[in-house]
């Protein structure tokens, strides 16, 4: 670790090892199965915890400073099969920052009046404001994976139908694609996190949620149903990834068999990506400057009239 203001904190440089392999920005070719969902990055789970605990006290300095900023955004997308571990994720690596500054959604099945709107109308209108953090547990790509898997909910969104051809799953590539780059061009930052889990994993967890009445909720019968889709799954993605994966909003493919060695490689990119933006808490105007000052000096007189008057009256009573 490097010194970072008056703590011992992670600059970019040092977790590059945690964040690059694992980005896709669209400047080379991505093969979903190259990446391995057991990976551990060399570490073990206590060193992870101790870098996620640092990054997270990086974070919420950085947020403190995008906030009081208020001349950028942040968007974190989250997306992965279900029992991911999305969730946690979000938990984790965001707990301690300040509520005000950080929104969350997720995203289920559309409402009646989210289909009488475009597909991403529901989240354009959850979008971060500047100075703020926005999270989406799912998001408008949901209208390539899960919708794209299953045919018959694309029937369902009314859409002309000399408009449902075959090209359209291209179009919504170019459509969420060109939207980023709008996003990226007026001051959000994004940043897509797909948390790949291995099926065998995703078996594990299913079968922890049933055995354990605690987590009973968890578990719904349409997740077996989705699991035995697994394949159609794992190539809406790998299309996902190649053709939405740019510079200004690239996707991290984040290994999900352990949960602790996610929680590194997402709060690592996040302050990597943070850091780059040179944020500071902005300088007072002069004339500002000196009202802050009169204002101080006054409180100051104050303290010393109210320190002085209790000396009085003993005398007086003497």
């Amino acid at each position: 670790m490097v010194k970072h203001g008056k703590s011992s904190q992670p600059l970019a440089k040092d977790l590059k090892r945690f964040v690059d392999p694992f980005r896709v920005d669209g400047s080379r070719e991505c093969h979903l199965k190259a990446h391995k969902p057991g990976e551990k990055g060399g570490i073990d789970k206590d060193t992870a915890q101790k870098i996620t605990d640092t990054n997270r006290g990086r974070i919420r300095d950085l947020q403190e400073m995008l906030y009081a900023q208020d001349r950028w955004s942040l968007l974190l997308i989250f997306q992965g099969m279900d029992a991911a571990g999305k969730d946690s994720a979000i938990e984790h690596v965001m707990s301690g920052i300040n509520p005000q500054g950080c929104e969350v959604y997720s995203f289920k099945q559309p409402s009646a009046k989210d289909l009488d709107h475009d597909f991403m109308w529901r989240s354009l209108i959850c979008l971060p404001e500047r100075g703020r953090i926005g999270i989406f547990n799912r998001s408008y790509y949901e209208e390539l994976l899960v919708v794209r898997v299953h045919p018959e909910i694309l029937a369902k969104e009314r859409i002309p139908p000399e408009l449902m051809t075959k090209n359209i799953w291209r179009e919504r590539f170019e459509d969420i694609a060109a939207f980023e780059k709008y996003l990226a061009r007026n001051g959000t930052i994004v940043l897509k996190f797909f948390l790949n889990v291995s099926k065998e994993e995703q078996r594990k967890r299913f079968l922890d949620r049933l055995e354990e009445p605690a987590k009973n909720w968890k578990f719904s019968l349409g997740d077996v149903a989705e699991r035995a889709l697994w394949d159609k799954y794992q190539a809406a993605y790998q299309d996902v990834l190649r053709h939405t994966s740019a510079k200004h909003s690239p996707w991290y493919v984040v290994p999900a068999d352990h949960k602790w060695f996610t929680r590194v490689v997402i709060s690592s990119a996040i302050v990597t990506a943070m850091e780059k933006l040179d944020l500071k808490f902005p300088e007072p105007e002069k004339a500002r400057g000196d009202e802050l000052k009169r204002v101080r000096d006054t409180l100051r007189k104050e303290a010393l009239e109210a320190v002085g008057t209790p000396k009085k009256k003993k005398l007086d009573g003497a």
